[in-house]
């Protein structure tokens, strides 16, 4: 499978920090969600991987990998676990789905906006919010609001694994979900996107199961604390040609 350097040179930014970058490829046909990770249009996609875990978590690291296309219109998103300790029992859409097993891709497509958190667990329930102040209150968060059931709407998903997981699966299973949404979505709380091939956006992947019986909390750009809504540690996201 294709594998892209995920750290820009020290050497190649101006600040002198080290960033996480992924280059969304393009391509012109369709992937099929649910099709071979590493087959299909999917072996077009640069492979990333969810390696960072934060101490907090149990021993329990599951490799979690990811593929990222786009045809200029429309984002397809997919992850592959090698995994152990599975459950998902969230079924209903902007549940709490980050205590099941579950995949997250936060997405902020303009610097002087907020940030999409696309967060689907095990069984294909989707939670997605636009945060502006990811600064925590009692109530969440400073300023956010959830998407819109109508935008969510536009939103195809797929998953391997049954909606509900429970009991909790406790030996080794490799299972995987997939969404795709139309950049329109994102347009309808940040503007006008224009042509995206060749933009750079920022964001972060992780993997985590805050519920389960090996509760574990991983990213693909590090994160400073157990908080994934830090988008000051997200990494670069290239649209590519």
């Amino acid at each position: 499978s294709r594998r892209l350097p995920e750290r820009v040179p020290e050497a190649e930014r101006s600040d002198k920090e080290i960033v996480m970058r992924y280059v969304v490829n393009r391509v012109e046909k369709e992937p099929d969600l649910g099709e071979s990770f590493d087959g299909g249009v999917w072996s077009a996609a640069n492979c990333g991987t969810v390696e960072n875990f934060r101490p907090e978590s149990s021993g329990h690291r599951p490799l979690t990998r990811f593929r990222v296309v786009h045809n200029g219109t429309r984002v397809f998103v997919r992850f592959e676990i090698n995994d152990c300790y599975v459950r998902s029992v969230q079924t209903e859409r902007q549940a709490s789905v980050c205590t099941d097993s579950c995949t997250e891709f936060f997405l902020q497509p303009k610097p002087d906006k907020g940030y999409f958190n696309f967060e689907v667990n095990a069984g294909g329930a989707i939670l997605l919010s636009y945060v502006e102040d990811h600064e925590r209150t009692r109530d969440g968060f400073k300023k956010w609001q959830s998407v819109a059931d109508e935008l969510i709407d536009e939103i195809e998903i797929w998953h391997s694994l049954p909606s509900v997981v429970e009991p909790e699966i406790t030996e080794p299973v490799v299972w995987g979900n997939g969404w795709s949404f139309p950049v329109s979505l994102l347009e309808a709380y940040v503007g006008s996107l224009g042509d995206i091939t060749g933009a750079v956006w920022r964001g972060n992947f992780y993997k985590c199961a805050d519920r389960t019986s090996q509760p574990h909390w991983g990213s693909w750009s590090p994160v400073d604390k157990l908080n994934f809504h830090l988008p000051e540690c997200f990494g670069d996201i290239e649209l590519g040609r």
